[in-house]
């Protein structure tokens, strides 16, 4: 999706002060750019509230603690930074995109004397799908590429390296005519579409892969705890792909994707089910109440 021109003509957050977007820049020679040393959250805000926003800040903390890198603000900086940023933008529904990365004080693989910068965007982004896709679920071809297993890459943190994966996949997917990739894991098993949790319904049963080598999104999360609210069983599980094709409805939860139908899977056609229609129509009432 391309970014709007209107966010263009905002601000950024950045290492503490607000800058008009055009002097928000860093140096090309950043430890962040060429190791890919950097972490990051994207966060809905909805009638000027952000959505589960403490557990981003927390996620993104986190993330740095993962890859070495201790963040030089307070969590509660970067929640003033957000609600500072959004007033700035004047901004009512909004995309948030907090991150973290090395400087350019070193440069090599190893690199303990880089300053940790920290920046926050927030803009306006519509839905992620149009409304025909929404209705009809949109279309994922399974990619080559594969998750890795999590004593090979830091799966748990949302580090900006772990998706060139996801690039990699959901361009080949849409040179094959599909909207999205779906990925499986380094096992072969159901892992995720290129950047959004996957879930799949049989029987009335609310299937999902366990997040074990790849995200456990927040959205994802606030899914598992309508369909307990609703009385929805609930099974987080190994799926293998054939247990794909014998789905009566599938979607995907991510935080840009909101609440997405799949309307196919290479060349297994769905319906646009109850049970998503209500798990979507029930995530929408409660990000907006």
């Amino acid at each position: 999706m391309l970014m709007p021109d209107d966010a263009k003509k905002g601000s950024l957050w950045v290492n503490g002060k607000i800058l008009p977007w055009e002097d928000a820049t860093t140096h090309l020679i950043i430890h962040g750019l060429h190791y890919a040393s950097c972490v990051f959250e994207g966060e809905r805000a909805y009638n000027k509230k952000i959505f589960k926003s403490q557990q981003h800040t927390n996620r993104l903390f986190n993330s740095a603690k993962i890859l070495g890198m201790k963040i030089p603000f307070a969590p509660v900086d970067i929640e003033n930074a957000k609600t500072a940023l959004m007033e700035k933008n004047n901004l009512t529904d909004a995309y948030i995109r907090a991150f973290a990365w090395r400087g350019g004080e070193e440069m090599g693989i190893s690199a303990p004397a880089t300053s940790i910068n920290v920046a926050v965007g927030a803009w306006y982004w519509p839905a992620y799908f149009p409304k025909e896709l929404r209705d009809n679920g949109i279309s994922l071809g399974t990619s080559q590429w594969r998750k890795p297993a999590a004593n090979t890459a830091p799966t748990q943190s949302k580090a900006a390296g772990l998706y060139m994966l996801g690039t990699m996949a959901k361009h080949a997917a849409n040179e094959a005519g599909f909207h999205d990739a779906l990925m499986l894991d380094y096992r072969g098993y159901v892992a995720e579409s290129s950047g959004a949790n996957l879930f799949i319904i049989k029987d009335g049963i609310l299937k999902t892969p366990i997040p074990d080598c790849f995200l456990n999104g927040i959205t994802r999360q606030t899914i598992l705890e309508i369909a307990k609210d609703k009385n929805i069983p609930i099974e987080e599980k190994i799926i293998l792909p054939n247990e794909l094709y014998d789905a009566d409805e599938v979607f995907l939860t991510g935080t840009a994707a909101e609440i997405t139908a799949v309307g196919q899977i290479d060349e297994q056609h769905y319906t646009v089910g109850d049970v998503t229609k209500l798990l979507r129509s029930t995530y929408e009432t409660l990000v907006r109440s």
